[in-house]
């Protein structure tokens, strides 16, 4: 076992929610997750879409618990000293499967060895071990501090954020109402935010304003956020179409420094769409047309793995500029722009991805 020490930290993390295109959800889930050597744990883990048990929706009791468990204050969940330290974000069953890694102590150190892909009671390390990832070593004083301050006077991780609609209680305020609720999101509905109590506006990470919203009225809601203290991503939506709203607020609520995402820039323009990730990740592209008859159609133009760099994905001959909208996610953040005439950017260190890369 390596004697190098590695850094250990904790940061806030986001599994981003959407609105499928068969009708389902994609649970918006806020955690803690890893940081090992400045880095983010779950970006060595490329096509992983998890979460830590350091989530926001646990109740107290078991986030402290878990907290506890990585300070082996408690015993390991599973066999052969082995905690889990991703798991689906859906449900967190086993069954689903989760990286787990045995948990130790070496003196005063805490080491983390033995990563594995688990769906059992107990892991194969020969055929699903994550062989090259680890062991770290943490020093024990900063491996301790990091997870008491988290168990300590702020409880735990922030709670879940919620999003105020701003406008008339029209048919797409309340669908997407609807949308936000059934990602795991909370949402309220309001045609004048200045009657809101402070501690209420507080309690907001996004407002979104209806198209009926006008500039004195938005700029009024604004005002009464200042007042409140209460610092706050403000959305226009780009057009009447449910998922592609859902993925403007998960942008705007991703807070998360430029180095601690993966998914970095997205430009679309023409027939293609240009972007650009910071480390192996999968990757889904969707494009968006509203009709002139106001219908909406969605397609999927690529899921894959993207290596770190810039990439060109195709969109097909129907995007039409100004009608026309790219929504780029990873599990952990997600990036939308309209489609704009002429050609994203320069072809200069840009690779084509294809559909289904990996």
């Amino acid at each position: 076992m390596s004697a190098a020490y590695a850094t250990f930290a904790l940061a806030p993390a986001t599994r981003a929610g959407a609105v499928l295109a068969d009708g389902g959800y994609q649970v918006h889930r806020d955690f803690v997750d890893f940081v090992v050597d400045g880095r983010p744990l779950l970006f060595r883990l490329a096509d992983l879409d998890a979460v830590s048990p350091l989530a926001s929706d646990v109740p107290p009791a078991i986030f402290t618990a878990q907290v506890r468990a990585l300070l082996l204050e408690a015993e390991p969940p599973l066999p052969d000293g082995r905690f889990v330290l991703y798991g689906c974000p859906e449900c967190a069953d086993l069954a689903c499967g989760a990286v787990t890694a045995v948990i130790e102590r070496d003196g005063d150190d805490y080491v983390w060895r033995d990563f594995a892909w688990q769906t059992g009671e107990h892991a194969d390390l020969e055929r699903d071990g994550y062989h090259g990832m680890g062991p770290f070593r943490f020093h024990g004083p900063g491996y301790r501090a990091a997870l008491a301050a988290l168990a300590g006077d702020a409880g735990g991780p922030p709670a879940p954020r919620r999003v105020l609609l701003v406008g008339a209680r029209v048919a797409v305020l309340a669908r997407l109402a609807a949308a936000l609720r059934g990602i795991g999101m909370g949402a309220d509905i309001t045609q004048d935010a200045t009657a809101v109590p402070a501690g209420e506006l507080r309690g907001y990470g996004a407002v979104f304003f209806g198209p009926t919203v006008g500039g004195a009225e938005r700029a009024a809601v604004r005002r009464a956020f200042e007042h409140a203290g209460a610092e706050v991503a403000c959305v226009d939506g780009l057009a009447p179409i449910v998922p592609l709203l859902v993925a403007q607020i998960e942008h705007a609520l991703d807070r998360s420094p430029l180095p601690r995402r993966r998914l970095t820039a997205l430009a679309a323009a023409g027939t293609a769409a240009d972007l650009e990730v910071a480390s192996p990740c999968r990757v889904r592209v969707t494009a968006y047309r509203y009709g002139r008859l106001h219908r909406t159609r969605a397609q999927e133009v690529f899921d894959g793995i993207l290596e770190p760099g810039r990439h060109r994905v195709p969109l097909g001959a129907g995007a039409a500029p100004g009608r026309s909208f790219v929504v780029a996610r990873t599990s952990g953040s997600v990036l939308v722009e309209p489609v704009a005439p002429g050609d994203p950017g320069s072809a200069r260190g840009t690779r084509r991805a294809r559909h289904g890369d990996h």
